[in-house]
């Protein structure tokens, strides 16, 4: 799997705006922004709920089961962290935003233990 890296100094600027996540997490968020791009039939602005959703079926694809441990682990505990990220990136001019997007877009867009654990696929079939 290739990785991105930030380069030129600009993980320590990121980290020294917003120190709780791990380089991962921001190198997982800008991936998970491709990956739904990936999907969509042309290049478009996401909404804050888009890219959450597409932050849990990119982390449900390359880590299973292991996906919400691993989020933890970089300190990504909640969809309003995933806007945190997003936001920190803005500041910095790394990603754009458009006039109405906030970072309450990002709040409760799903529940960590529901999106990693209730609703995972072999769960499904016996909570139904």
């Amino acid at each position: 799997m290739s990785e991105l890296a930030f380069r030129d100094g600009v993980m320590d600027r990121i980290l020294l705006r917003e120190p709780r996540f791990t380089e991962p997490a921001y190198l997982f968020v800008l991936a998970a922004l491709e990956y739904c791009q990936a999907r969509l039939p042309q290049r478009r602005h996401l909404s804050g709920r888009e890219l959450a959703e597409g932050c849990r079926d990119l982390a449900l694809e390359r880590y299973g089961v292991l996906a919400r441990m691993v989020l933890e682990h970089w300190g990504v505990t909640s969809t309003a962290d995933i806007g945190d990220i997003v936001f920190t990136l803005v500041d910095l001019g790394l990603l754009l935003t458009e006039s109405n997007d906030t970072r309450a877009d990002f709040v409760g867009v799903y529940e960590f233990a529901h999106a990693f654990e209730r609703d995972y696929p072999w769960n499904r079939t016996s909570a139904a």
